[in-house]
């Protein structure tokens, strides 16, 4: 009896769920730190939950302040910035061929990023590597 009586009770008191709301303006491209976010009670789909999950993320656009912190308002911090020189590496099987680049914009670690080969000029879309590179497949490369 005391089982039912307890799951009834639970039942009864509605889940509360979190969410993530800016504490204060954030410029694009700032590593989210302490005091930059705040928790407050609330369920709001598509956004961070707890501050744990975007501690350590850059900002992809501006956070203003008291406004909930979409998934895709941060990113890992980027470590390739546009118009660097990279290198470019395919891989297929035991082969590997590597080139240089120029990244046509910023990225982290596995963003998909487009980088001109400044031998041929041909754009091409690959994943950023841990040490700044960015490897390429057969299905990212441009058809001729």
């Amino acid at each position: 009896m005391l089982r039912v009586l307890i799951t009834v009770l639970m039942a009864a008191i509605p889940a509360q769920a979190e969410t993530l709301i800016a504490a204060r303006n954030v410029r694009a491209q700032q590593i989210i730190g302490p005091g930059d976010l705040t928790v407050i009670e609330g369920d709001v789909i598509g956004t961070y939950a707890t501050l744990d999950e975007a501690m350590g993320l850059e900002a992809r656009n501006v956070l203003y302040a008291g406004r909930p912190v979409r998934i895709e308002d941060l990113g890992p911090p980027a470590i390739v910035d546009r118009n660097q020189i990279v290198t470019i590496v395919y891989e297929v099987g035991a082969m590997q061929i590597a080139a240089e680049g120029r990244a046509l914009a910023r990225g982290g670690i596995g963003d998909l990023l487009r980088v001109m080969n400044l031998s041929s000029h041909a754009v091409i879309s690959g994943r950023v590597l841990p040490n700044g590179a960015v490897t390429v497949s057969p299905t990212t490369l441009p058809m001729n």
